[in-house]
């Protein structure tokens, strides 16, 4: 279980990220984080309609 981060902890690992990444590798990360988890909701909304079309062709 992972026990809640809060803003304090948030904001350190923020501060963590930009020192072991730079301030100009952070925005292509964070872009690459966004579109990936775009890409997973897309991808589960699309297997949760398949499954609802497979149950009501049964």
């Amino acid at each position: 279980m992972m026990p809640n981060i809060g803003f304090p902890g948030l904001i350190l690992i923020l501060l963590i990220a930009l020192v072991v990444f730079g301030p100009k590798k952070l925005p292509e990360i964070g872009r690459a984080f966004g579109e990936t988890l775009k890409e997973f909701k897309r991808s589960t909304k699309d297997l949760r309609e398949d499954a609802i079309e497979a149950k009501e062709k049964q």
